[in-house]
């Protein structure tokens, strides 16, 4: 039986623990980073309790629990997951703890604030992954721009004021377009339904019926907003330079969690509420999703600076789920989810790594580096794996999300064109080109600069914080049906949503195409 207040207890449970986080004396810094540690384990152990209990072989929202909030405006809060939340929701619970333990000697300042500031951010990135009112949604979303902001801006590098305004702007700006079109929609919706109304559920059943102009720019306004969070070619620029300044825990939360946030708007929300204009869009962004994929390699092939690299990677790698969302089957959607998740394991590990070797050199710069497989033999080997599964090798996470949205992508009827599915397939070969020349300068040849002389391996807190994320990239790799079974309902229900609903049939898809 299902306990209606699971999703309840999982945003309190972090919410209770970081205001009480703030109450310990902050000189007794060890109670604090081991309370912070403690609360986000037992987040993750309720994330558990929802997923043992969640039924995969039903499409429908599960653990729902709704009571009105304003009641006037008829907005409630409202919760519950499916499939593809609930894959989010466990990413999200599960790379927490292990940044926060990450932090345990890169964050030596203010350590109290930064705890109460990670565990905010995580209540906000699972509000988002909850939420089945938009108004809530956008509460949730909004709130998590806070906390990040904190953290690049206080924790960062030397541009990090900069950084983490230029991220707080540019999300911002996304978000109040998406306002107006929630808005827009829940008043449209008060005809019908006799009340304006931001319940998801009711207005699945109004969106479709929104004429074909309006649902134009109702969809343009939350694409752009969830684009830009993604983020999507041209609206990238905010990410190198968050990514690079913010410390290592903040950018590994932000390249596992707050990119998918994107990702995870598009399909929650743009195709099944306006599905005529989700088909008319799908072959533009499609080409936007190629071209970030291509740029995004081929940038990254050229930095100096590894965290850049890594970062210019996210755009490739994002690239390939928003093209799979927008092939709109059921293979390149299933990969477009689960990619979501590699994407998250796999280059939060790079990020992890990048902070490993800074913390010892204090220095990212590729060129410093050279002939470290002598000196730290664990970390190259631990290197190589979160390499070779970023660039999508076979046996291991990446190879599963890019081959299925590559499948998808090519015998895709809204795309209706291979060569989609031939430029994004280029991205994988330029993976390997930017990731293993990084590998080669940095950890083999001779060692050149005598400052690496005294660099020392990982040690038990790094390596216990790595294994747990290499055991999900083999385990995916090889039997990816684990995690692929608990959202395949779901992602059919978002197609059956984009074809089937009023209004929309094979004929309107045509018609869209033209």
């Amino acid at each position: 039986m299902e306990n209606n207040y699971l999703i309840t207890y999982l945003l309190i449970v972090p919410m209770i623990g970081g205001l009480l986080v703030l109450f310990i004396n902050k000189e007794k810094e060890k109670l604090v980073r081991y309370s912070g540690l403690a609360v986000s384990v037992i987040t993750f152990i309720v994330s558990l309790f929802l997923y043992f209990g969640f039924n995969s072989s039903i499409s429908d929202f599960q653990f729902t629990q709704k009571f009105l909030w304003i009641p006037d405006l008829h907005i409630s809060y409202f919760v519950g997951v499916d499939g593809i939340s609930l894959l989010l929701i466990l990413l999200t619970t599960f790379i927490t703890p292990l940044t926060l333990l990450s932090s345990w000697s890169g964050i030596k300042e203010r350590v109290k604030e930064f705890t109460f500031f990670m565990l905010m951010l995580e209540v906000g990135m699972l509000g988002v992954f909850v939420s089945l009112d938009l108004f809530l949604f956008y509460v949730f979303w909004e709130v998590m721009l806070i906390p990040m902001y904190f953290i690049i801006g206080m924790w960062g590098g030397d541009q990090r004021i900069y950084a983490s305004v230029k991220f707080f702007i540019y999300t911002m700006f996304g978000s109040l377009l998406m306002l107006v079109a929630i808005i827009w929609l829940a008043v449209y919706a008060s005809t019908p339904l006799g009340h304006f109304s931001t319940d998801l559920t009711e207005l699945y059943k109004i969106g479709p019926t929104v004429p074909r102009t309006i649902q134009l720019y109702m969809f343009a306004a939350f694409a752009l907003s969830f684009a830009i969070k993604v983020p999507l070619f041209p609206l990238h620029t905010w990410l190198p330079d968050a990514h690079v300044q913010a410390p290592t825990a903040g950018s590994v939360i932000l390249a596992a969690v707050l990119l998918k946030m994107g990702t995870y708007g598009l399909i929650r929300f743009c195709l099944p509420l306006f599905p005529q204009a989700a088909l008319y869009f799908a072959p533009a962004i499609s080409v936007l999703a190629v071209i970030g994929i291509i740029y995004g390699a081929l940038v990254a092939m050229v930095q100096k600076d590894m965290k850049k690299l890594v970062a210019y990677s996210s755009v490739a790698h994002l690239g390939f789920v928003v093209l799979g969302i927008f092939a709109m089957t059921s293979e390149s959607m299933q990969g477009a989810v689960i990619q979501m998740i590699n994407h998250g394991l796999s280059t939060g590990a790079l990020f992890l790594l990048v902070g490993v070797i800074y913390e010892r050199m204090h220095t990212r710069t590729i060129a410093e580096y050279g002939g470290i497989a002598k000196l730290v033999p664990v970390y190259s080997v631990v290197l190589m794996i979160a390499s070779l599964s970023s660039i999508g090798l076979p046996g291991l996470n990446g190879f599963v999300g890019e081959f299925l949205i590559l499948l998808g992508s090519f015998k895709s009827p809204v795309l209706n064109s291979w060569w989609y599915t031939v430029f994004a397939a280029s991205g994988v070969i330029f993976a390997a080109v930017y990731l293993l020349w990084m590998y080669q300068r940095v950890i083999f040849g001779e060692v050149k600069n005598p400052k690496l002389n005294s660099l020392t391996d990982m040690n038990a807190r790094e390596i216990f914080v790595m294994v747990p994320i290499l055991i999900f990239v083999v385990w995916i790799g090889i039997y990816p049906g684990t995690f692929l079974k608990v959202s395949a309902k779901s992602v059919n229900k978002v197609i059956e949503q984009v074809f089937t609903q009023q209004n929309v049939s094979q004929s309107a898809l045509q018609t869209g195409l033209k």
